[in-house]
């Protein structure tokens, strides 16, 4: 019975943080991380291309550096590079949080003008990293609470587009699209329903696939774009040429600093829940600088910003394998469906109105997570007050974009229909202002 039992300890001591696990073990808890965060990687490019007007070859190339560059990411935050990684089983990927503005100053200004923004909020959030312990106090539970919340609703009209066929489409709102998207959506809450366990997350995937399968057999994927690809290839450097637009920066440079927040409070719930303790000064600055840099290298290539995936931190809490090895060879396989462009140029193929299906249901979770988080904020007058007149302000005046007329041209192209940058500045201020309640 001993001897059973010191087995069964020896085997759960491996998954510890710097236990060795054999690979053959590590590939499956790998694999697991890359299919919960793989869909999400992926859409933002998907909306953002087609909204900035990119080409179904230019989707595909992105696709393929997104891949790469979370692979890169997550083994810098594995193992640190310099000042660079928290050394925590982080998952890295392209985030939502950028999809709001970035479908803003992509149509308006070009997709030259995301990668100048890009490239400067990289490093400015990069060196703010080196200085996280004197500013992230700044920036509240209930600031965050607020612009997560924020970030879900001004998302919802991108799904809803993406769900009628994407913007400009000449067939949008059609009944074809309709049934498409339709089919995929329920795909995906009828296998959340039906599936156990972790399989829950793949929910989306799921749907995905079933949607890709109808919109084949509907004559709606167009595979030009396969016709002599290479097998194996490598990002190019510089594919656009970067716009240094001051209003697109200002804009981009504000929601890196909310993208912050996040990589705060993810590498803040991991440690707590996986790890049972703080995180430390060194992980918090760590995990920032690491978010900050390799957004700024992936905007190099082209590509969108690198954060911090909360889904995976999820999925460490739930299988309590944190074991860095085993994540390492997930961001392996990211590396390895990077290389091959083919994997991309399928996904790029996607119909708008399928990933419309999926990101509709993606996009009501981050606006009932950020309701959540107010929620786990507490309810004291002062909380109520910044969440009603932040969120009052942002989600209010950017409907009604004539009410900044009276602002400079810079002001208005920043907040007039920037639901987002307006609830950060008025939670912000309103979180400075506003005297603490005495159980604050």
């Amino acid at each position: 019975m001993s001897k059973h039992n010191g087995s069964a300890a020896s085997i759960e001591n491996i998954y510890t943080l710097d236990g060795k696990v054999p690979l053959l073990q590590s590939i499956p808890f790998g694999l697991q991380h890359v299919l919960a965060m793989f869909v999400a990687n992926i859409a933002p490019i998907m909306i953002v291309t087609g909204a900035s007007g990119l080409s179904t070859r230019e989707t595909a190339s992105l696709i393929q550096t997104a891949m790469i560059m979370a692979g890169i990411g997550t083994l810098v935050q594995l193992f640190t590079v310099w000042k660079l990684g928290a050394r925590l089983p982080i998952v890295m990927g392209i985030s939502f949080t950028f999809v709001s503005v970035f479908c803003y100053v992509g149509p308006k200004w070009g997709y030259g003008a995301i990668i100048g923004a890009v490239l400067i909020g990289g490093v400015i959030e990069g060196l703010l990293g080196f200085f996280a312990k004197y500013w992230r106090k700044l920036i509240s539970p209930i600031v965050s609470a607020c612009v997560v919340t924020a970030i879900g609703f001004s998302l919802l009209s991108v799904g809803a587009n993406s769900f009628a066929g994407g913007v400009g489409a000449a067939d949008f709102g059609s009944a074809q699209n309709w049934i498409l998207g339709s089919i995929t959506l329920i795909c995906c809450i009828s296998f959340n329903i039906l599936a156990k366990g972790h399989f829950k997350q793949l929910s989306v995937l799921f749907g995905l696939a079933v949607g890709y399968v109808v919109a084949l057999c509907m004559g709606k994927i167009d595979l030009s774009a396969l016709n002599g690809i290479a097998l194996v290839s490598l990002p190019e450097i510089m594919p656009f040429k970067p716009v240094f637009n001051l209003s697109a920066i200002i804009s981009v440079v504000m929601i890196f600093l909310v993208s912050a927040t996040e990589t705060i409070g993810d590498t803040s719930a991991m440690t707590s829940t996986v790890l049972g303790r703080e995180a430390t000064d060194r992980e918090i600055s760590g995990s920032l600088v690491c978010d900050g840099l390799i957004s700024t290298l992936s905007a190099c290539f082209g590509c969108m910003p690198i954060t911090s995936f909360s889904q995976n931190v999820g999925l460490l809490a739930m299988t309590k394998v944190i074991n860095r090895f085993t994540i390492a060879t997930g961001a392996g396989i990211l590396l390895l469906a990077g290389i091959f462009p083919a994997f991309g140029a399928v996904l790029a193929t996607l119909p708008e109105a399928v990933l419309g299906g999926c990101t509709i249901m993606m996009f009501g979770n981050i606006v009932v997570s950020g309701l959540q988080m107010i929620s786990n904020c507490g309810f004291s007058q002062r909380n109520i007050t910044i969440a009603a007149l932040s969120l009052s302000l942002g989600l209010g005046f950017t409907q009604v974009p004539d009410i900044f007329n009276i602002f400079p041209s810079i002001v208005r192209t920043i907040f007039a229909e920037n639901c987002v940058a307006v609830v950060f500045l008025a939670a912000i201020i309103l979180n400075l202002v506003m005297p603490k309640d005495k159980n604050d």
